[in-house]
């Protein structure tokens, strides 16, 4: 079907900033939305930025100004920029993608996990 991979995660100081990406391959047809959720210690999973794939984007209001989500249609990857991270942007992030399989089946995956943690 279809398999989504995360990298760039890692260690920052406050301040620092982190690429993340998030590739998608296997047998479908094309993707839609894409999106970055993440979900810290004792919090449950919250929505951070989104992507249409006429390239509409959102946010949540804790990052904006700070993170920009971006795609490349030809790599079928989605990436979020973070910058000017803070201590509370420390958790696991996982990317979401709707994708419509050569079926015409719509459905909804999710990428692995990437640790991001902000600390001195």
């Amino acid at each position: 079907q279809v398999q989504l991979v995360e990298s760039g995660g890692g260690l920052v100081q406050p301040g620092g900033s982190l690429r993340l990406s998030c590739a998608a391959s296997g047998n479908f047809f094309s993707i839609g939305v894409m999106r970055w959720y993440r979900q810290a210690p004792g919090k449950q999973r919250e929505l951070v930025a989104g992507i249409s794939s006429g390239g509409s984007t959102n946010y949540v209001d804790s990052v904006k100004g700070r993170f920009t989500i971006s795609r490349d249609n030809a790599k079928n990857t989605v990436y979020l920029q973070m910058n000017s991270l803070k201590p509370d942007d420390t958790a696991v992030y996982y990317c979401n993608v709707g994708v419509t399989l050569t079926g015409g089946y719509q459905l909804t995956y999710w990428g692995q996990g990437t640790q991001v943690t902000v600390s001195s």
